[in-house]
């Protein structure tokens, strides 16, 4: 378990490459996801539609918001953004580009799963094969209309008795899938080449302004983090201290025992300095709400002067 939660941990760490690792991960999950998939269009005329779209876009919608949770900066954003003004003031340019940054790793894996789908083909033949129009196509002349919608649904059905040796499900089949792998080459080229842009282009925007919101993001999160850990030692320390209290009246049976207890007199001045003297349960509440509502001016010069 401990294991688990070190791993855990480092993996929600502000690390752009550790970041980049776990988008690289989802895309690849989202592809081994497709391929070992099961799809068995329903094949028919009132369910297509929902079946082959859901299959192409909910998933993308799990990944999605598995992107985000995965994502450290989506909780420090949240944070920055909500908290109030206090003595520190929010910068909007910090916001904006954690949430351009949270935007973008988390879009990967949905991206490459709808990409994925459309260069298949299956997902949109059994979503939009009832909506053809049968005219375009020879075979359906002698149908009645009901007909020509039961054999336009059983189209994905190529083991279908009706529609195994079809031309007509052939080319209804093929022209779907051209279209569907079309459009997914379509999607593919407009995001490397908006990709290839954005990459070029940068250095023509403010650079300056770019290194400050960078910087500042970073510092938030340092900051968040450098804060619960400090909290946690504060607590360890807090604890320790109310459980020798408590347990004052049974130190001599403790020792008897072979109970190795640290002695309160050799401790008692380092962890009375570790804790800052907020040796109070009301004290540690005003304490973290103050954090919260007046986090300090980003100004060392008073302690450095100190």
């Amino acid at each position: 378990m401990d294991r688990f939660r070190m791993i855990f941990q480092y993996f929600q760490s502000n690390s752009e490459s550790v970041m980049n690792g776990i988008c690289g991960l989802l895309a690849l999950a989202s592809v081994k996801m497709y391929t070992s998939f099961d799809f068995s269009c329903p094949c028919l005329p009132h369910y297509n539609t929902v079946y082959g779209l859901g299959i192409m876009f909910i998933p993308p919608i799990i990944l999605f918001l598995c992107g985000l949770i995965l994502n450290r900066q989506s909780l420090v954003m949240l944070e920055e953004w909500r908290r109030p003004q206090g003595r520190r003031k929010k910068d909007p340019a910090v916001i904006r580009y954690l949430c351009s940054s949270i935007m973008q790793r988390a879009m990967v894996a949905p991206v490459v799963w709808i990409v994925v789908t459309l260069l298949d083909g299956k997902c949109l033949i059994c979503a939009f094969s009832s909506s053809m129009d049968p005219e375009k196509f020879v075979g359906f002349a002698n149908a009645s209309t009901a007909q020509v919608q039961q054999l336009l649904a059983k189209v994905p059905c190529k083991d279908d008795e009706l529609m195994r040796n079809s031309t007509t499900r052939k080319a209804v089949s093929r022209y779907l899938r051209c279209c569907s792998q079309a459009l997914g080459w379509s999607i593919l080229l407009i995001l490397i080449i908006a990709a290839f842009l954005a990459r070029w282009l940068r250095p023509c925007f403010n650079q300056a302004a770019l290194l400050q919101a960078r910087h500042w993001s970073n510092y938030i999160d340092i900051e968040q983090k450098i804060f619960e850990e400090t909290c946690c030692e504060h607590s360890r320390l807090f604890a320790h201290k109310c459980i020798l209290h408590f347990f004052e009246s049974m130190r001599q049976e403790i020792k008897l025992h072979s109970f190795s207890l640290p002695r309160e007199e050799d401790k008692a001045e380092g962890e009375e300095d570790l804790l800052r003297g907020i040796t109070d349960q009301d004290q540690v509440n005003k304490l973290l709400k103050t954090w919260y509502c007046e986090k300090p001016p980003l100004d060392v010069s008073q302690a450095t002067q100190r």
